[in-house]
């Protein structure tokens, strides 16, 4: 039986009309423990009919941060607004909601079946609100001392939905300050429409996130090799990808050519790369 518990929306901030950042704090009980990656059942009371209207979204806050849920939620307005959105965007700070406790299995892979541990690097792809559960992810990795290469790719249409740049900015900036035996993290993002307008300041990289992982015609390295530094194999590397299905679609099609194998689909030793 589902146990609907009571929360208040703490903050908003809105990033744009139809893109924002929601934190969720729980009345008189704590956050409980998750693993990074896990999301939470957000619910409303529908007004025509009372009843609760229940979304799962990733959770973009860290394990330790204890007093609220963060989540980063689209408004889908097309081709209709969808109810669900529709009602959380009608939301305002104070306002009364409901959550069922984090669930979920996209989590960090940190060892083997076998119980070796995983020391390859982590390429994090996120497409639009996708980034969320790698904000989880580096925070934590962060916390725990990680020395891991963690490497975050982020993809929008346009420049102003790149959520969480100045933390994950940071993040970079700290893995130069202190050295990467110490911190190793990485961050580029991308914008699909540079053509844009709103996008005319942008001077970073352009197409989709998947263009990080194609060898361009004339070349013999993919940007992702080019930054670090070394051909990219499932023996060093591990890829975590969430967003659109065509953005996971997409990533896979160019990753199983390569050796590259997914979860759904472990080898015989139980290993997998996606």
């Amino acid at each position: 039986m589902i146990t609907d518990k009571k929360a208040k929306i703490s903050y908003i901030e809105l990033i744009k009309e139809d893109l924002a950042i929601f934190r969720i704090t729980p009345e008189n009980i704590s956050i409980p423990e998750f693993k990074p990656g896990q999301f939470l059942t957000l619910g409303v009371i529908v007004p025509s009919d009372g009843k609760i209207n229940r979304s799962a979204y990733s959770i973009a806050s860290p394990p330790y941060q204890k007093k609220y849920f963060e989540l980063v939620i689209r408004w889908m307005r097309r081709p209709v607004p969808g109810k669900r959105t529709t009602q959380i965007f009608d939301k305002k700070e104070g306002d009364n909601v409901f959550w069922i406790p984090p669930a979920g299995t996209f989590t960090i892979n940190e060892k083997f079946e076998s119980g070796e541990p995983d020391h390859r690097r982590m390429v994090l792809i996120g497409g639009d609100i996708g980034l969320a559960p790698f904000i989880s992810y580096s925070q934590y990795l962060k916390y725990i001392n990680s020395k891991r290469e963690i490497i975050v790719l982020h993809g929008v249409e346009f420049m102003d939905e790149l959520i969480y740049k100045k933390l994950l900015t940071e993040l970079e900036d700290e893995s130069l300050d202190k050295g990467k035996n110490n911190w190793n993290f990485i961050y580029r993002a991308t914008i699909s429409k540079p053509e844009e307008w709103v996008n005319r300041s942008w001077n970073g990289n352009k197409g989709r996130v998947d263009a990080f992982l194609t060898v361009p015609k004339g070349k013999d390295k993919s940007p992702l090799e080019d930054l670090v530094g070394e051909k990219i194999t499932p023996e060093n590397t591990s890829f975590y990808v969430c967003g659109w299905q065509d953005t996971i679609k997409s990533v896979i099609d160019i990753l199983i050519p390569k050796g590259f194998v997914t979860e759904r689909n472990k080898r015989k030793d139980t290993t997998f790369d996606i």
